[in-house]
């Protein structure tokens, strides 16, 4: 036992838990802990609003595989987190939120900034640690990161700010990490079984895969089963593009190859997923969702086993693991699909090469409003883009071990049929969750995690007015990031439910925006407005060269047409009735 203060036991738990980078603002709640940041190796990254930190905590944890850490005032400050803190959640980043409370002896009487902060963030975390008492400093804060890890998702560390202060003894707790097994034995060898057993299997390869590491070793079990692998919901980093098995993400806006091939599958195994609902929806008109297969479904988490499709088989297990144990369980056994390997592969490229063929002529959106749109938006001063065309030509000049996060939004949603990577944690999206606001800051902590790559950021013009600020961040603790801004002066996914469901009513859905590169110029970064197709490509490269070899943060605006896309809650919505004789016109 060491005599400390509480704030030397708080500090040294975080620096026993690896922690050298918080984001926050700093706080008169915390101060005391705050002073003794920089001796622990700790630096705390001030940003413009505390949203952001919590974002920028979410991106450093699902680049890294390590703790992500936030921090701000009590009341205000650490409620303006919870939005990022629920984005976090449905990511299952292990991100901890310090929020340091007001005095014991103050609460309940209305205080200045006081709150009651455990309600908050109940839904959205997996753990909650109240520090009741100066002496339980350390173990608290330990048992927070322990479990934010075994957990996978954000704990909550909630301090009394006057139990910083005092005079304790106290050990500073051993980190405990989970070493996660494959699964059950019986549920492994039914597993198998099925697996040999099956005609047409398709394997769904999920965000557990890449935060278990193990993307090689789902590709060693999908090269055995000579299976179509297809990504999950926003998880296109989870198996390689050029993989020629790979057939793409399901979803709002994915791959029609990997619907159609899923379509006839017999057995799917769903590889570090929770087959989420809105992943697995209808889209292109596809009813992809084959009724009839047997599904395997392995989840790190008992609770999602079968808690969205029936299941045949249920692992509870670590992906990376799992698909090891699978693999060895069948690698020497003649599986029935193997008489088929070559037709099936077939099959496959057939799909890709059907699809990657209309993929590169759908240039732009052929509803009767996005024609419109186009047609008025000729006459209009500046150049106009397809967003299709921008997505395709922002895809080509990628790098290849490029990071990118995409906000919520029409344009953005429409990039999940362009977007491929070749490597893991490097598509970061903000998931069920479906915030604005939330690519720019993720993107940023991302970056500090991994300095050595290129960072990229999609966000539409009502997204971005939500966190642009952010921009200053990146300027002033030099983190530089290109920041790519679809500008089509509205909120473009909600208008397209009013085309479709509303009768063309608009309202409250324009945007008349200045320029954002301009207000990039004004905060300090560069700004590059991009109004021509054959400069999209080239202007993200000069971006991306700026950002690795000059430091430079760049806005880089784009002004596209104000076509639209598929509606993105069509499962959500249907056609108005009207009663009421003065809004009988509203149908």
């Amino acid at each position: 036992m060491t005599r400390m203060t509480p704030s030397e036991a708080f500090v040294e738990t975080l620096a026993a838990n690896g922690v050298h980078t918080i984001f926050g603002i700093m706080g008169s709640a915390f101060m005391d802990a705050m002073d003794i940041f920089a001796p622990a190796g700790i630096t705390m990254i001030p940003v413009v609003h505390e949203q952001g930190a919590a974002h920028m905590a979410d991106g450093y944890s699902r680049v890294s595989g390590r703790h992500g850490v936030c921090i701000g005032q009590n009341g205000p400050g650490v409620s303006n987190c919870v939005t990022a803190i629920a984005a976090a959640y449905w990511a299952h980043s292990p991100v901890v939120i310090i929020t340091p409370e007001s005095g014991t002896m103050g609460m309940g009487l209305g205080g200045f900034q006081e709150a009651n902060q455990l309600p908050m963030f109940q839904e959205f975390t997996k753990y909650q640690g109240h520090v009741n008492n100066p002496r339980r400093m350390a173990e608290y804060t330990a048992r927070c990161f322990d479990r934010a890890m075994s957990e996978m998702g954000p704990t909550q560390l909630n301090i009394p700010r006057d139990y910083f202060y005092g005079d304790i003894e106290c050990d500073i707790p051993t980190p405990q990490r989970l070493d996660r097994g494959p699964g059950g034995d019986n549920s492994l060898r039914q597993a198998a079984d099925m697996l040999a057993q099956a005609q047409n299997p398709v394997l769904i390869s999920g965000g557990g895969v890449v935060m278990a590491d193990g993307v090689e070793e789902c590709k060693a079990l999908a090269e055995r089963l000579g299976a179509p692998v297809v990504n999950s919901y926003l998880h296109n980093d989870s198996f390689p593009a050029s993989h020629e098995q790979w057939c793409g993400p399901l979803g709002y806006q994915g791959s029609k190859a990997a619907m159609k091939l899923i379509s006839k599958a017999d057995v799917i195994l769903a590889l570090g997923t929770r087959l989420g609902p809105f992943g697995t929806l209808p889209q292109h008109g596809i009813e992809y969702w084959p009724n009839d297969a047997k599904i395997i479904q392995v989840d790190a988490d008992h609770k999602m086993l079968g808690l969205v499709k029936k299941i045949s088989v249920g692992i509870c297990g670590d992906a990376k693991a799992s698909a090891n144990a699978l693999l060895s369980l069948i690698a020497d056994r003649t599986l029935a699909c193997d008489a088929t390997r070559d037709q099936r592969m077939r099959k496959m490229k057939a799909e890709k090469d059907a699809w990657e063929k209309e993929l590169q002529a759908w240039t732009h959106e052929t509803d009767a409003f996005s024609l419109d749109m186009i047609e008025e938006q000729k006459s209009e001063e500046g150049g106009w883009l397809h967003p299709r065309q921008v997505l395709r030509e922002l895809e080509q000049a990628m790098p290849e071990d490029v990071m990118v996060s995409t906000d919520i939004g029409n344009i953005n949603s429409v990039a999940n049929s362009y977007l491929r990577f070749e490597r893991p944690r490097s598509f970061l999206a903000a998931m069920s969750w479906g915030n604005c606001g939330y690519a720019f800051p993720t993107m940023i902590g991302a970056k500090v995690a991994a300095p050595e790559r290129p960072a990229v950021s999609y966000a539409g013009d009502g997204a971005w007015g939500m966190s642009m600020s952010e921009v200053m961040t990146c300027v002033r603790h030099n983190i530089p990031v290109t920041a790519v801004v679809f500008h089509n002066r509205q909120w473009g996914a909600e208008k397209k439910n009013q085309v479709d469901f509303y009768n063309r009513r608009f309202v409250a859905g324009e945007l008349e925006n200045q320029s954002f590169a301009g207000i990039g110029r004004a905060m300090g970064a560069e700004g590059v407005t991009v109004d021509q197709l054959k400069d999209v490509g080239p202007a993200l490269k000069k971006a991306i060269d700026m950002q690795m070899n000059d430091g430079k943060t760049t806005v880089l605006e784009i002004m596209c047409t104000r076509e639209l896309g598929d509606p993105f809650r069509r499962d959500a919505l249907s056609k108005p009735v009207r009663y009421l004789e003065k809004y009988k016109d509203y149908v």
